[in-house]
């Protein structure tokens, strides 16, 4: 007969099983529900801006758009380690159920705006930064909650499915964004409400946190210097690719150089209070642990290759491809999200097969791999002809989704499995910061190529078609000579800039309808676009194979916590070791390797 403490177990062990995969329902719908809105956002701009009766061309509103972008990654990349930090201290589930009720509300007051012009897209731009904040409670506690629910055997699994809505939920969020927007602009904000109820209701009643607090102070000057420092490099990297003076864009200005200086001071005065402080905000003795160190390069290395990869993707089809066969301007942005819908897939294909199979194997061989992968998906489109055939496009984009996928998953498995529990929040905070802070980077970087490549022709090449259609040469001079941020800009909000450019002289050329057509500006800006997409493809080349190579240094298949040869002990579940639901088993076992903890810690 089975002892009461035999059932006791079992029924522990049931709970257990279903808690945790209660964890990985409501960590992926907070994930995919800010991703879905990052990628809504893109799509949606033009129908936004003609909400608020915002012409967002005009020179000066370029800042607008930019804001509307930038925001939400730079509030959630700057409270990302703070908020992880205090999910260690307070308890990561009420933190990570707090970030669904930030993220709805904010969601709501964005689609009941009365403000037009410039004071709308100020208010949309603040409500943006208050989803941010929201997300950052999401993100910065998800991982952690995963990890702490599932057993080393699993979280490969588990975070890759977490990764896979991650991903996915941008590329839906194109789609989705092009379907709702045209008919109303606030359905693209409160389309993610009812999730966000969900997800704060059942958060807060279904999820708990199973680990003991950690009393300590809250390091504040460390997580003051870290925000500021981090934000006044996040606001230089956005203004430096605005125009400055009479300069394509801003890098040049004593303001944004300012900026980037007195960030990175900060930055290193926040290094150093943490290496004094008794209670610091995050433990850069985390570093020292080889698959944490050598992680978190990898994925700053992978986010600066795929950062600013959707926003020139979606350029490349809204302001070329897509006019040049046949689509008017006004229906680019859904038909962009359809055709890039190959990348969503690759992603959604290796990222869980990637997980589980890192369980089992490790992360390395999956990392390594995958950045190979990617960085030789890059080259494909590098080649390719602006004017491309699509089936090349979409089976490299499928590539490119499979490379991702195989990296991410396996990638922050071997982070967080490297973490000693009271440190999860900080470190999978640290795993996000290291994201989106790149990712912000990345599009500064993107942007900047393929801006110096639009510079260096496209003024002539503008300028010498429009006087071939008979517009008058001084107007055609001016034209050509304006920024080409804003033709960039255009591009990516579908719009064909030729009439805001030349407002009522348009109907003065030899052809007006041929200059407003699909085919006049995507032609002229196929040349100068080409030269700038190369150098950015090089850019993220470069940076997969530094990512690869980082992957390569993060040691064999290593948990904290577990002992060295026994990688799995089936007996600890029946040995009364489980004691709280949803906690994993090998973060109860003592170190029987005969090694300190800072021995173990920098295996």
């Amino acid at each position: 007969m089975r002892t009461d403490i035999e059932e006791e177990e079992e029924i522990l062990e049931v709970k257990a099983t279903k808690y945790k995969w209660f964890v990985l329902f409501f960590a992926t719908l907070g994930t995919l529900m800010a991703t879905i809105n990052s990628g809504i956002i893109l799509i949606a701009l033009p129908n936004i801006f003609k909400g608020i009766s915002l012409n967002p061309l005009t020179p000066g509103n370029s800042s607008y758009l930019l804001w509307m972008l930038m925001g939400f990654l730079m509030a959630t990349a700057v409270l990302l380690v703070s908020l992880g930090r205090l999910g260690d201290l307070y308890g990561r589930a009420k933190m990570f159920s707090s970030g669904f009720a930030i993220f709805t509300f904010f969601s709501i007051l964005l689609s009941v705006t009365w403000l037009n012009g410039s004071d709308g897209a100020l208010y949309l731009i603040a409500m943006r930064i208050g989803q941010g904040i929201g997300g950052a409670f999401l993100f910065a506690n998800s991982g952690a909650i995963i990890t702490d629910a599932f057993s080393s055997s699993q979280r490969g699994l588990a975070l890759g499915i977490n990764s896979v809505a991650g991903v996915g939920g941008a590329f839906i969020g194109l789609v989705l964004g092009g379907l709702l927007a045209p008919i109303d602009w606030r359905l693209v904000f409160l389309v993610s409400v009812p999730f966000g109820l969900l997800g704060t209701i059942g958060g807060f009643l279904v999820l708990k946190d199973t680990r003991e607090k950690i009393k300590v102070k809250i390091d504040w000057l460390g997580n003051i210097t870290f925000a500021l420092g981090l934000i006044l490099v996040l606001i230089s990297i956005t203004y430096g690719i605005e125009p400055y003076g009479g300069h394509t864009m801003g890098w040049t200005s004593p303001v944004v150089l300012s900026e980037m200086a007195s960030g990175i001071v900060l930055l290193i005065i926040f290094a150093i209070i943490e290496l004094k402080s008794d209670h610091p905000m995050l433990q850069l003795s985390l570093f020292r642990i080889r698959s944490f160190a050598a992680g978190n390069f990898a994925t700053l290395l992978a986010a600066l290759a795929r950062g600013g990869l959707m926003f020139i993707l979606i350029i490349w089809l809204q302001g070329i491809w897509l006019p040049l066969h046949g689509y008017s301007f006004a229906r680019t942005p859904l038909m962009a999200g359809i055709y890039m819908l190959p990348l969503t897939l690759g992603f959604l294909i290796s990222g869980p097969i990637s997980g589980i199979m890192s369980d089992k194997h490790g992360a390395r061989p999956f990392a390594v791999g995958g950045m190979l992968i990617t960085a030789l998906s890059f080259g494909f489109l590098d080649i390719l002809p602006v004017n491309f055939s699509y089936i090349f496009f979409a089976l490299t984009l499928l590539l490119m989704g499979i490379g991702f996928g195989m990296f991410a998953s396996p990638n922050q498995a071997g982070i967080m499995n490297s973490l000693p529990a009271d440190q999860r929040g900080a470190g999978a905070g640290t795993i996000n910061t290291f994201q989106n802070s790149a990712m912000v980077l990345s599009i500064g970087i993107f942007f900047t190529l393929i801006i110096l490549g639009l510079a260096s022709s496209l003024p002539h090449s503008l300028t010498s078609g429009l006087i071939a259609q008979g517009i008058n040469k001084n107007l055609a001079i001016k034209a050509g000579s304006l920024p080409p941020v804003g033709s960039l800009f255009a591009s990516f909000l579908g719009i064909n800039p030729v009439h805001a450019l030349l407002g009522s002289a348009v109907t003065t050329a030899h052809h007006p309808s041929y200059l407003l057509g699909r085919s006049f500006f995507p032609s002229l800006l196929e040349g100068p676009f080409s030269t700038g997409l190369h150098e950015a493809f090089g850019f993220a080349i470069v940076a997969a194979l530094i990512s690869a190579f980082a992957s390569t240094l993060r040691g064999g298949r290593y948990v904290h916590g577990e002992t060295h040869g026994h990688l799995h002990i089936p007996h600890i579940e029946k040995t009364g070791a489980v004691a709280q639901v949803g906690t994993s088993d090998f973060d109860l076992l003592e170190l029987e390797s005969g090694l300190s903890l800072e021995e173990e810690m920098g295996h």
